[in-house]
């Protein structure tokens, strides 16, 4: 309902601003190209980017990990499981010594059998929220917290770390422009909604709006 409403009213405006003569998707386009500017990352701002997000830009990290997957099924609901779950951290906590032995006994993973062992991972081998979590820990360190993806539940553990070579700021300049200008796409066209809704008038469906400048 809510693209619904978001769509009619792009169309009003694109209608306001004689774009009513294309099909409606393309004017739907024409009006982000004349509405939603954005300005060009700077050399400096991909810098400082390339800089706060350095541990993505290394080639060849890898690391030693061990995990215990805790599986939500019909029969063990996501409620059931995060308690279970929980426990165990707080076992881990006090006995880390035992991760080998819980994961035999808990882990839905076939790499409980090998103590939860998932030997050496690189980038790009795991589903991004587990791989992000996992390239934070330093070499021992536990996961302070349950980790969620689509498979489970997640107890995990980075046993050793084997750091890589920094990809040079040059080598990756266009990527990170690339995707500071999306980002910055994404916040002026959120943004213009945000004041569309708040000039249109609508009834029957809860849109909030704002009525302050474009901010760029």
């Amino acid at each position: 309902m809510h693209e619904l409403v978001l769509r009619e009213v792009l169309l009003q405006e694109a209608a306001r601003l004689g774009l009513d003569q294309l099909e409606e998707d393309d004017r739907i386009e024409a009006l982000f190209v004349r509405e939603v500017r954005v300005r060009e990352p700077d050399a400096q701002a991909c810098l400082r980017y390339y800089q706060s997000q350095a541990a993505r830009f290394s080639s060849g990290a890898m690391v030693e990990a061990r995990h215990i997957l805790f599986q939500v099924t019909a029969s063990a609901p996501l409620d059931l499981v995060r308690q279970t779950a929980e426990l165990i951290l707080d076992e881990l906590r006090l006995r880390p010594e035992s991760f080998a032995a819980l994961a035999g006994e808990y882990s839905n993973c076939p790499s409980g059998a090998v103590g939860g062992s998932l030997g050496q991972l690189g980038r790009g081998q795991c589903v991004p929220e587990f791989e992000e979590l996992l390239f934070r820990l330093q070499s021992g360190e536990l996961s302070g917290r349950l980790l969620e993806t689509r498979f489970g539940l997640h107890i995990v553990q980075a046993e050793r770390r084997i750091e890589g070579r920094q990809v040079p700021f040059d080598a990756v300049h266009e990527q990170l422009a690339d995707e500071l200008r999306r980002q910055s796409w994404q916040r002026a066209l959120h943004q213009y909604l945000h004041i569309l809704v708040g000039r249109a008038s609508i009834e029957g469906v809860e849109l909030e709006g704002a009525d302050s400048p474009l901010v760029q």
